[in-house]
């Protein structure tokens, strides 16, 4: 039983990390209706913010406090996506109102291709290291019931209790507030949101700056577990099956999402790797998806679309 917990509770940590980055593509598949191709771009570009910041702020003011300068790096790197999410909306999304979905979902390819050359360009191409203090070492758990206890990474429970956190307060924001209901509005319509006075630019502007704060944390997280390095980009290829398994636009499935398919990728890997040969948990996700697909085409939590002819 004390390895089954370890595994499951692996997976529920990995799962919200992917849910986090998840958000980020929901967010803007409901503000503008197209799948932002460009999120693990936004990851990366976040990341190498912060870490070169954390590194100049030192030089330039003579701070040594690493909480002090870790706060300033990520409000100076938050600050960076803002501009990021203005530019977008005002060099992009504003000449692309109502056009079809397929012109939007190219634009935000070029923003990936942009966003990783800019990267390059202002912050460099080395691996940087992030370090927020997140605790290393493991720790052991129910060592009273199971013999030897049960593993669990301090850093993985840290990441995945920040990552939660996040989660639930971008759950509240979307559902109480009066810019979330905005946000659900023009996910709805454009055109009828616009009608009753709804800014499209403003909220074009909110959702990607949001979306830009959820890549910065989990660039930070990640770059904090991995390093940052220009690899950070495809780890928004774990939260595809995410998004898609949980609803392309459902907060709540997101977050369900997430943790089936971490507690699924770790529990196939544990428990069928050894006889299928391993590698299960790169490929597990998009399986179950692909088969719930087949039964439930808009997810598990998605919204049906009715064609009325």
């Amino acid at each position: 039983m004390g390895p089954f917990l370890e595994t499951l509770i692996g997976g529920l940590m990995a799962g919200m990390l992917y849910s986090l980055i998840a958000l980020g593509f929901v967010l803007i598949f409901k503000a503008s209706g197209v799948f932002n191709f460009a999120q693990g771009a936004m990851v990366l570009f976040a990341a190498l913010a912060m870490a070169r910041f954390a590194e100049w702020l030192p030089a330039l003011t003579g701070l040594e406090g690493k909480l002090l300068v870790n706060v300033l790096a990520f409000a100076g790197a938050l600050a960076v996506m803002v501009v990021v999410a203005w530019a977008v909306e005002r060099l992009a999304l504003a000449k692309l109102v109502n056009q079809e979905g397929i012109t939007l979902l190219m634009a935000t390819l070029g923003i990936a291709y942009l966003l990783e050359g800019a990267g390059q360009m202002l912050f460099g191409n080395d691996i940087y290291k992030i370090d927020i203090g997140l605790p290393k070492d493991p720790m052991f758990l129910f060592e009273q019931t199971f013999e030897g206890g049960v593993l669990v990474s301090k850093e993985d429970l840290y990441a995945a209790l920040i990552a939660a956190a996040l989660v639930a307060g971008l759950s509240l924001f979307f559902q109480k507030t009066a810019t979330g209901r905005a946000l659900r509005a023009v996910a709805d319509d454009h055109q009828a949101a616009q009608s009753i006075g709804i800014p499209l630019s403003r909220i074009w502007v909110i959702v990607w700056s949001v979306a830009g704060f959820v890549a910065l944390v989990a660039g930070m997280i990640w770059g904090s577990k991995l390093g940052v390095q220009f690899s950070l980009s495809l780890v928004a290829l774990k939260a595809l099956p995410v998004v898609i398994l949980g609803g392309l636009t459902s907060v709540p499935g997101a977050i369900v999402g997430g943790l089936l398919i971490g507690v699924g990728e770790k529990l196939s890997e544990a428990y069928l790797g050894p006889m299928l040969g391993g590698g299960i948990e790169y490929w597990f996700g998009y399986v179950l998806v692909l088969v719930v697909l087949l039964v439930r085409p808009q997810g598990l939590f998605g919204e049906k679309i009715i064609d009325r002819v």
